[in-house]
């Protein structure tokens, strides 16, 4: 395919820009980037903005018959019109229950859902959790090779970085009804008031206002086809699964591990266990794995979705003699330290500020000057006896409540996290696994007290710990220069001290088991 790509003066109609468009050609219109591509013996215009993922998912939204009634009929319309998908955009029906499958069919409305190509992939977490899966090879490389901005729309109620999918770079949520209707356009850069979603068989504009169903015609939908029997029917069955019924069962006192299980292996949480505590030391030469800016969500930290081949994740998998197509995804394999340890901020939309502009699972190794993998420089550190901590702004650790997103640190060897404020359950996960939640005081970040990650820091005070101690931090650059401060350390609670002095919850807890095991037994 080729890449030329010409610059056209605003006053250049669009028009007049794809009239005489070549295969492969991309031109640049109010810094809009087109490209004309072939797909399945046609010919379409793909450009920033094109949605590449259409998708009707998650419980929470399906869950609703007005909205999903609503969808059906606002795709009911636009089929009777002539109005149809590009072939291009990836498209599903995933509602949380079979109920809607149910109501859907009986109401006749499925057959024009999936007359828009809006089949039923599955019940349950797909698009919005990262099982998207990839799009089409010849999408994938278009907007790869040029660089596309290609967006995602979809009914779920998350579309964090790369979350969706990793070629996509922006997601928005919509309902169901305006899913149909972004699919419809095939852009997300519409004013839908203004603007036609398509033409009718007979070449006239259809705007939105002729596709949306009146509130009428759902609850008259709904009062004749959402019935209370549909529900019985489908629940009344909902345990019975002849695969999971099927499945062998040996009784034993303890799980046999499978050593070539790349799904399933024994964490290293345990290892080592000592019934008695050991005393909090100080954190000195600490090196840091990784400075980040504000809105570091747990996505960021411990992504759910596709599992690149020439990430760290991917290298194990391979070596393991997984091929791609059965990588499955991160959160598929998080029964696997193996894989999600390495997965462990490995969003490739990460912007860790000490690779900057460089996106992705990446560090400088300080010492080498080396720019790698986080999981490989992490694995080089911990060798070399050197603890590692987190720098960020605001906002670390928002988004789903992912336990992985503080065990994999932990298993990097990350000590602490130093930021400007934390999403309240993601502090308590690091505490839980043993990691030391940091603030800056007021009006200081590392910006104001001029850190550039590239120190070395010595964090003490961790002695005689109460909730909210201060903690004394010296950081020393390069050039011997020092730079000294206090942070809070944000054990807010005497319980979470405890938890922090166990080296984690989970240590707490086998401790406690073990101590009360042996006081039955004297």
């Amino acid at each position: 395919m080729q890449s030329k790509e010409n610059t056209l003066k605003n006053e250049t109609s669009i028009d007049e820009l794809l009239k005489n468009m070549k295969l492969g050609e991309v031109k640049v219109y109010n810094k809009k980037k087109f490209v004309k591509i072939e797909f399945e013996n046609e010919e379409f215009i793909l450009s920033d903005g094109s949605i590449a993922i259409a998708a009707i998912t998650s419980c929470t939204n399906t869950s609703n018959p007005y909205v999903m009634i609503g969808a059906g009929l606002l795709a009911k319309k636009a089929v009777e019109l002539g109005l149809s998908v590009k072939p291009y955009i990836k498209t599903s029906l995933a509602p949380g229950s079979w109920v809607v499958d149910e109501y859907l069919k009986k109401a006749n409305l499925l057959p024009y859902l999936e007359a828009l190509r809006f089949h039923v992939v599955g019940h349950g977490c797909t698009t919005c959790i990262g099982n998207s899966g990839p799009l089409h090879p010849v999408i994938e490389e278009v907007v790869k090779k040029e660089n596309l901005i290609v967006a995602s729309v979809l009914s779920g109620n998350r579309n964090f970085e790369a979350r969706i999918n990793n070629s996509v770079k922006v997601n928005y949520l919509a309902s169901p009804m305006l899913v149909v209707a972004f699919a419809l356009s095939g852009n997300i850069d519409i004013d839908m008031t203004t603007e036609p979603l398509g033409k009718d068989v007979n070449g006239n504009n259809v705007f939105l206002k002729d596709l949306w169903p009146s509130s009428y015609e759902i609850n008259d939908y709904i009062s004749k086809y959402l019935k209370k029997d549909l529900f019985e029917d489908k629940y009344a069955t909902i345990f019975n699964d002849k695969i999971w019924d099927n499945l062998k069962v040996e009784a034993t006192d303890l799980y046999k591990w499978q050593n070539n299980s790349t799904y399933i292996k024994k964490a290293p949480y345990f290892d080592n266990f000592k019934i008695d505590i050991n005393p909090i030391s100080e954190i000195n030469n600490a090196r840091v794995l990784a400075l980040f800016g504000d809105s570091i969500t747990t996505d960021h930290i411990s992504p759910a979705g596709k599992i690149p081949k020439d990430y760290p994740a991917g290298n194990y998998l391979i070596h393991n003699g997984v091929e791609e197509k059965d990588f499955n995804t991160y959160g598929s394999r998080r029964g696997n330290h193996e894989v999600l340890t390495r997965g462990t901020f490995g969003n490739v939309r990460l912007k860790n500020l000490l690779v900057k502009p460089k996106e992705g699972a990446y560090t400088l190794k300080f010492d080498q000057k080396n720019i790698e993998f986080i999981y490989d420089a992490s694995v080089k550190y911990q060798q070399e006896g050197i603890p590692l901590i987190v720098i960020a702004g605001k906002e670390y650790g928002s988004g789903s409540s992912r336990d992985w997103a503080a065990k994999g640190p932990k298993l990097l060897g990350v000590k602490a996290i130093l930021a400007k404020s934390f999403e309240r359950i993601h502090r308590s996960n690091l505490i839980d696994m043993g990691i030391l939640p940091l603030q800056f005081n007021e009006n200081q970040d590392y910006a104001t007290l001029n850190l550039d990650g590239s120190e070395i820091f010595f964090i003490k005070g961790l002695e005689d710990l109460n909730p909210n101690k201060l903690l004394h931090i010296t950081a020393i650059k390069s050039d011997k220069q020092k730079i000294e401060f206090d942070v809070i350390a944000r054990l807010d609670t005497q319980k979470e001290i405890e938890y922090y002095k166990n080296d984690g919850i989970l240590s707490f807890v086998l401790r406690k088991l073990l101590k009360q095991t042996q006081a039955r037994g004297n």
